[in-house]
Formats: structure tokens, C-alpha cells, sequence
């Protein structure tokens, strides 16, 4: 297919055929590249030829339009160099870091020896490991480092779980990811660290670091029910709420009360998020045996329930709830598991920051979260 075919594809289904013209173009794009590098034009006979073509090896990068196919020549003398993986060389090399360290720790599972395979990379060196590693740290630091220049009114915190070794066992822990809406409305990733410990020591520490680098103006952070943070929140961020995750909330009571009861309750549970003063009634309704677990669920969180009816009720919908979170967490998750289980915490760290300053990037670049002006 040639470049008239796709461009009237894409403009008779724009959404279906931007993927193969994105693929097409930068396919094209890495061919002019590999001539520039090689000196001749694929199968050329010239004297000022510097490397032969080896084939392909072919790749996929992750777009904010989808997946793209594409294919990376190769050369027999040298490596290939190309732009076109540069802002996604980050988290690949995070991801190869990460396998290739468990690797020469001794991890030797199938798993592990056929990516190490694929990666080609059975001989690399530990120093070249440490670099790669150093490089990565410096580019790590650097996003947790930088300054917040925006109020953030609204904050959001989310955790996600992964392995990591220390000494003979695996164990599983928490990263905590911060993110914000600026000032102009836009979403922002503010931090992220890996926790020992949820007690309010940690969240306060975390929180201090945050407003270190400039986070102010928070009137309301909303999360799930982790231990310490509400009183964290208390002494950080003096003047503002904490709102409980609606869906974590619902979660947490419906794992309290028998399976068959579940639609009934949640239907209940519902009624009280969005009517207050409804909460005592259904706290008595549920305090008896069977559901007394749920009624005192419902009790502890219920000053924490309705924060956000204190906001714009444009901006309700989307400031009950971390489900701004959750493509960071699922993507967290797809591009962590070739991975399996970590090295270590520094590991996760150097893929977890790799693809939230991606995600980052996406998101200041992308549609405006909520109407600030309100």
C-alpha cells in the first residue's frame, strides 16, 4: 500500500487508519536514518558505503493512538541508531535494566534466560548494567526533583503492587503514586515512593518533600482508606478535607456482607454517597449479625463520604474517586510484566518513573482535565 492509499484511508475512517500512517511514516523515517548512517540506499553498490543492511528486527512502540508494528533495520558492522524510539528509550531500557539485573543476581528461571535471549544481551557486562542503571537514576531524580510551579487544589493518591526481592524471598509492596490538577485544569504526576510502611510518619514525610518542591493550595485529596493518611493530611495540609474513594469504599463494605447482598448494598451505598443524610439510617439498617462488619465500616468513613459536594458540581464526577489513577496503574501493571518479580526497589523505581514522566507528558499535553474557572 503507498502513502496515496493511506492518506485516503485516514480520511475516510480517521480514528482506524491513523495507526498504519503513523507506522508508515515512521518506518520511512528509520530508513532515511539507516541511509544517512549507512552511506547508500538499501542493496546499493557505492564505494562511500559504510555498513551493510542486516534485516530487520522488528519493534513495538506504545502511542498515545495505540500500538505501532515497525520495523528497525539493522546493520553487521555497528548498531542502528534511530530518534524515533528516543522519547520511549526510557522505559525500555528500565524494563531490559531491571531483567537483565535479576539475571546477573542469579535469578535463572525460564522466564528470565528467554528474554534474556531475545535482548540479546547473555555477555553484558556488569558495568555496562551500572551505567545504564546511572543513567536512568539521573533521569528518575530529575522528575521527583522538580519543582511544583502550580497550586494544585485537588490531590490524588493511588498505590499499586508489585515484587521485589530482598535476599531469598519476594515480597509484595505498595507504590504510591501523587498526581494533581493545576491550575489550569490540567493533570499533573507530583511523586512517587515506595513504601515499608503506610503510618502517618510516611505520609507526612512524603508530603513534606512534595510541598519542599512547591505543592500548595490543596483543598481536598481524595484516596483509598490508607492507614496514617487522613492524619497526615491533617497536619499537612491545614484548611483542607480528605475524601474516601467512592469505589474503594464500596469495595471495602461490599467485601463485609454476604455475596447474595451485594447489588442491594451497593444500591444503598450508592443513596449515601449522594445523600448524606441518609448514612445513619443505613448504619442502623445494617447493625445487625451478618453486617455488623459493614455497618462500622460505613461509620468510620462517613465523615469522609461527602468532601466533595464542598467543590463545583461540574467537577464532582471526577473528584470522588481515584479513577484518574487507573490508566497509570493498568499501564504500570501491562509494562511491569515482562518483568515479574524486581530486583530490587530501585529497579521498580527506574521503571515506574520511566513511565510515569510519559504518562506525565501525556497528560499536559492532552485535554484539559476540569474547568478551574468555576
Amino acid at each position: 500500500m503507498n502513502i496515496y492509499d493511506l492518506i485516503t484511508d485516514y480520511l475516510n475512517d480517521e480514528k482506524n487508519a491513523l495507526i498504519p500512517l503513523l507506522t508508515w511514516f515512521l518506518n520511512r523515517v528509520m530508513e532515511q536514518e539507516a541511509f544517512e548512517q549507512s552511506g547508500a540506499q538499501k542493496y546499493q553498490r557505492t564505494e562511500y558505503r559504510k555498513a551493510l543492511r542486516n534485516g530487520y528486527r522488528n519493534r513495538t512502540l506504545t502511542s498515545r493512538h495505540g500500538e505501532l508494528e515497525l520495523r528497525k533495520p539493522q546493520f553487521r558492522e555497528f548498531p542502528f541508531e534511530t530518534k524515533v524510539f528516543d522519547k520511549y528509550s526510557r522505559t525500555e531500557k528500565a524494563i531490559e535494566n531491571a531483567i537483565v539485573e535479576s539475571y546477573i543476581q542469579g535469578v535463572s528461571t525460564r522466564k528470565v534466560e528467554k528474554i534474556i535471549t531475545q535482548l540479546g544481551v547473555e555477555n553484558i557486562s556488569r558495568s555496562r548494567v551500572s551505567r545504564i542503571a546511572q543513567e536512568l537514576d539521573e533521569k528518575v531524580n530529575e522528575f521527583l526533583n522538580k519543582p511544583i510551579e502550580s497550586e494544585m487544589k485537588y490531590l490524588f493518591v493511588d498505590a499499586t503492587y508489585f515484587k521485589i526481592r530482598e535476599g531469598v524471598r519476594y515480597l509484595n509492596k505498595p507504590m504510591f503514586i501523587v498526581a494533581g490538577v493545576n491550575e489550569q485544569g490540567y493533570r499533573e504526576i507530583l511523586g512517587a515512593r515506595i513504601a515499608d510502611s503506610e503510618d502517618a510518619m510516611f505520609w507526612e514525610d512524603f508530603f513534606s518533600e512534595l510541598k519542599e518542591r512547591g505543592l500548595r493550595g490543596v483543598e481536598l485529596v481524595v484516596s483509598d482508606g490508607h492507614k496514617g493518611i487522613q492524619k497526615a493530611i491533617q497536619t499537612s495540609f491545614i484548611g483542607s478535607s480528605w475524601q474516601m474513594c467512592h469505589v474503594h469504599f464500596i469495595r471495602t463494605v461490599l467485601k463485609k456482607v454476604p455475596k447474595k447482598q451485594h447489588q442491594q448494598v451497593t444500591e444503598r451505598l450508592k443513596e449515601i454517597l449522594e445523600d448524606a443524610s441518609k448514612i445513619p439510617e443505613l448504619v442502623h439498617e445494617m447493625d445487625v449479625p451478618g453486617a455488623r462488619k459493614a455497618a462500622d465500616t460505613i461509620e468510620r468513613f462517613k465523615d469522609s463520604l461527602n468532601n466533595y459536594q464542598a467543590f463545583p458540581e461540574e467537577h464532582w464526577k471526577r473528584i470522588r474517586t481515584t479513577n484518574i489513577m487507573e490508566r497509570i496503574n493498568k499501564e504500570l501493571k501491562r509494562r511491569s510484566k515482562v518483568v515479574g518479580a524486581f530486583p530490587n526497589q530501585e529497579a521498580l523505581m527506574r521503571l515506574g518513573v520511566s513511565i510515569l514522566i510519559d504518562m506525565n507528558e501525556e497528560w499536559l499535553t492532552g485535554n484539559r482535565y476540569l474547568n478551574m474557572d468555576l
